[in-house]
């Protein structure tokens, strides 16, 4: 009983040690605590101060994160588009075959600048061969675009009905490729009809003429 006794009046007064360091302390002058005080404090302020740590790398981590979750998105969707056209290169190739052969078709069927003289002849020989009297045929001002030329003709003819129509279907099939703009027909008082039009043809450009049409554009610009 003694031994019992003892104990409790050692723990009593190790509690009271421990209590009376922590009483009256100078919250302004932390350095004149007790030890057991201070180490409490040196503690508390190191967890405050890892903790701020931990919370600033943690924040800083998950803004990395949320970018690389974004990269990866992105790479993601890129990565689908190039396996997309890796698969169908074989397609694709065909495909800018078949374009290439059919702009090369499309140039043949647009004059040389040599060759605007024949098609001209060409247009005025299909109204004679349909018994039509040209009153007018004048060629306008050539307008240059960036890969080809256009040259306005103002044409007006007398003839047939019929034979107006077969001439512009003449037109159509030329091996060239000739418009009939701005048609206008009038009646004449011996039963003809007059055809008023713009014919519109076009010839390629020379590549020293492309060169030069796209500096124009850039002086422009």
């Amino acid at each position: 009983m003694a031994k019992n006794l003892n104990l409790s009046i050692n723990f009593a007064d190790l509690q009271e040690k421990l209590t009376s360091q922590f009483r009256d302390l100078d919250p302004k002058d932390p350095s004149l605590w007790p030890s057991i005080p201070r180490c409490f404090l040196l503690i508390a302020v190191a967890s405050f101060v890892v903790g701020l740590l931990w919370f600033a790398w943690l924040s800083g981590s998950q803004e990395t994160l949320q970018a690389e979750q974004d990269k990866e998105i992105v790479l993601r969707e890129d990565y689908k588009k190039k396996l997309t056209k890796a698969v169908n290169l074989d397609v694709l190739r065909k495909q800018r075959e078949q374009v290439q052969q059919y702009v090369t078709q499309l140039e043949k069927q647009l004059p040389s600048k040599a060759e605007m003289d024949a098609l001209l002849s060409d247009i005025n020989q299909a109204g004679l061969g349909r018994s039509l009297q040209f009153e007018l045929f004048r060629p306008g001002q050539i307008a240059v675009k960036e890969y080809y030329a256009e040259l306005p003709i103002t044409i007006k003819v007398t003839g047939k009905y019929h034979d107006i129509g077969s001439f512009a279907s003449d037109i159509a099939n030329l091996s060239r490729i000739v418009t009939l703009n701005n048609l206008s027909l009038s009646p004449r008082p011996d039963g003809s009809l007059t055809l008023d039009a713009t014919a519109k043809t076009f010839r390629y450009l020379d590549p020293d003429e492309v060169l030069a049409q796209r500096a124009a554009t850039g002086a422009k610009k």
